[in-house]
This record gives structure tokens, C-alpha cells and sequence, in this order.
């Protein structure tokens, strides 16, 4: 393994382990913008970064040349996110071996969602059709090379049709192979207890890592809701929408997340992740303070 920790292993300290979610910017100005934010996110002492990429696999070498950037800058192992979208099993073995030369250290395997304009997913001729496929293909085809990340979803995937079915999509990505599960966002911590209860009497047994987004306005949060199916608690869709001002409603977001995550910490999780959307400020204001991370 490139790294000498493993996945699993950031979620078994006396510390809350975090970690953010980066985006492959589409310019060089964006870069040194993200280079910048990751080392400002840097000083909260994060275990790892994950960064994802654009729909239908379209900034896959943008995404490895932030996760090689990003492991130069901080001496932290990297996760790239990899879809089962637009790729034939030898394509996604060809990412997996160039993701590893590049220092990659994990991978969050998803299925991907349906490319722009379809309204189903389709695996091309020679892909996969299931994010338990490409575990198992990570597993076969990379053992003990990458630590894998999976998804789960406190308010259940968009298209399963109920939770029953959705968490035995899950157990299937764990029992392929899975070290954690990283939620979908999420802005009811009551959504992710009764998702890891769920989990927990389904047999699911390696770490659950909640997902946060600290959305800075309303237009945002309803934007991701609908996209996610995140439901807004009505005193946080009040509150943001009480007033225009850009300030109000950032300080509004903020605060949430951080309450968000001051309970969870209290109710045990062993790690939080945190959608950044490549900025610090929201993420500095919100961990302000807070004992998280691994504290040098």
C-alpha cells in the first residue's frame, strides 16, 4: 500500500477523524485557488482528502493531478473517487493502475449517477452496472493496494424504492469488500442515527462516517436538497430564509453544520466528512475551536 495507514484504521482513534472532499477545478487560476484552501483546510488536521470528478468521468486526469498535488502539499494520503459511468472494466483497471503510480491511497467506488440527459443508469458494453462490481474488481484486481470507501444514504438513494432494498445494495458493497462507509449529506443528524441503527442491525460493521455540507445560502441548500433528496429541517429553511443577506444566510449554514457536528461528535461517530466545494472559509469558521482531527 502507498500509504502505511489504512483506511479503516483513521476511525478507531480516541479523536474524531475528518476529512474533505475536494472537486478537480477547470482552470490553472482554480488550482492554485484549491492549493491554497487545502492548505488553510490542512491546519484542522485532517486524516485524508477525497477528491471526486465531473459527470460521465470528464476530469478523471484533473482528478489525479489534484490527488498528486494535494499528497505533495500536505503528507496525507489521498482518495480519488472512481465511477462505474462510461468505463469498461478495462478502462477502470487502467484508472485504478494510473490512480496507484500517481499516489493515490483509496478509493471511494461508486456506481456514478446516469450520465447528463439520461434518467437511468446504463453500464456500457464491458463495464459494471453495481458499485459492489467495481469493490470487488478494486479487490481482484489491486488487493491490498487501495483502501475502499463506499456510499450510504441516511434518507435512502434516489432510486431505491424503499430502505429495505437500499441497505441491501449497501451490505452488498461491504461484504465485496468495503474498510468505510461515507454518507451522502445530510441536515438532520436524526436521519443518520436511524441510518446507523439501520446498518448496525443488518450485520454492517465497519466504520459509518456521516457526510456534512455547511451550505453558505439558501438557494444552495435547496439546490443540493433536490438533487440528493436531502430533506431541510424547517426551522434551518426559516431561518436562512428570513433574510437576503448574504452574510446572515452564510452565518446561518455555518452555524448549523457546526451544530450538526458538535452532536454527532457527542453521539459517538468516528469520523465526519466535510463537502467543502474546494473553500475554506466556511469550513475554517465552522471547526473553529472544536476538537477534531488529528492535533499535532
Amino acid at each position: 500500500m502507498s500509504s502505511t495507514i489504512k483506511l479503516s484504521d483513521h476511525f478507531h482513534s480516541e479523536n474524531c477523524a475528518i476529512s474533505f472532499e475536494l472537486f478537480p477545478p477547470k482552470t490553472d487560476e482554480g488550482m492554485a485557488l484549491l492549493e491554497k484552501n487545502v492548505e488553510r483546510l490542512n491546519a484542522f488536521g485532517p486524516s485524508f482528502f477525497t477528491c471526486t470528478y465531473g459527470a460521465g468521468g470528464s476530469t478523471q486526469s484533473r482528478t489525479l493531478d489534484v490527488v498528486q498535488r494535494v499528497r505533495q502539499i500536505t503528507g496525507l494520503p489521498v482518495a480519488s473517487h472512481l465511477t462505474c459511468v462510461g468505463l469498461t472494466v478495462e478502462a477502470l483497471r487502467d484508472y485504478l493502475g494510473e490512480a496507484k503510480r500517481r499516489g493515490a491511497d483509496y478509493i471511494v467506488a461508486l456506481r456514478g449517477d446516469p450520465p447528463k440527459g439520461s434518467e437511468t443508469f446504463e453500464a456500457v458494453e464491458g463495464g459494471l452496472s453495481y458499485a459492489n462490481e467495481l469493490v470487488e474488481l478494486i479487490q481482484d484486481s489491486y488487493p491490498g493496494d487501495f483502501g475502499i470507501a463506499v456510499a450510504g444514504y441516511p434518507e435512502i438513494h434516489q432510486e431505491a424504492p424503499d430502505a429495505q432494498t437500499d441497505l441491501d445494495n449497501l451490505k452488498r458493497k461491504v461484504d465485496a469488500g468495503a474498510d468505510v462507509i461515507v454518507t451522502q449529506l445530510f441536515y438532520d443528524n436524526i436521519d443518520f442515527y436511524r441510518f446507523r441503527d439501520a446498518c448496525q442491525a443488518a450485520g454492517i460493521n465497519i466504520p459509518i462516517v456521516p457526510g456534512i455540507l455547511p451550505v453558505t445560502n439558501f438557494k444552495q441548500a435547496q439546490r443540493i436538497a433536490g438533487m440528493c433528496k436531502a430533506r431541510i429541517p424547517d426551522d434551518m429553511a426559516a431561518s436562512m430564509n428570513s433574510s437576503d443577506d448574504a452574510d446572515y444566510q452564510f452565518n446561518i449554514g455555518v452555524d448549523h453544520a457546526r451544530m450538526q457536528t458538535i452532536d454527532l461528535i457527542e453521539n459517538g461517530v468516528p469520523g465526519i466528512h466535510y463537502y467543502v466545494l474546494n473553500k475554506s472559509d466556511a469550513a475554517a469558521q465552522m471547526l473553529d475551536g472544536l476538537s477534531l482531527g488529528c492535533k499535532s
